[in-house]
């Protein structure tokens, strides 16, 4: 291969990469909102995990809540179904 040829491609792949680079950095912005909801939903998952690991902290906290607060715990537990049973229905629908 000749050295002309050889700067051609060498130029070439300089402006490839400069290229590449650009368009990296522009889909990292365009990115960036579905970052900030992933690290929402990240955040989420670990509270649940932690309510997982820990059951008898939530227990009490609902003991106290019914035993000071009947009519507000009903309340509560009403829209805590209410929201357990749609996001089962949103999970059928994705995984489905």
């Amino acid at each position: 291969m000749n050295e002309i040829r050889r700067l051609e491609l060498a130029v070439r792949r300089g402006e490839l990469t400069a290229t590449i680079a650009m368009q990296r950095q522009h889909l990292a912005a365009r990115l960036e909102p579905v970052v900030v909801v992933c690290g929402a939903f990240d955040r989420a998952a670990s509270g649940a995990n932690w309510i997982r690991r820990h059951p008898g902290v939530v227990g009490a906290a609902l003991a106290l809540l019914v035993i000071t607060r009947p009519k507000r715990a009903v309340r509560w537990a009403r829209r805590a179904f209410f929201l357990w049973r749609g996001w089962k229905g949103l999970l059928a629908r994705v995984t489905g």
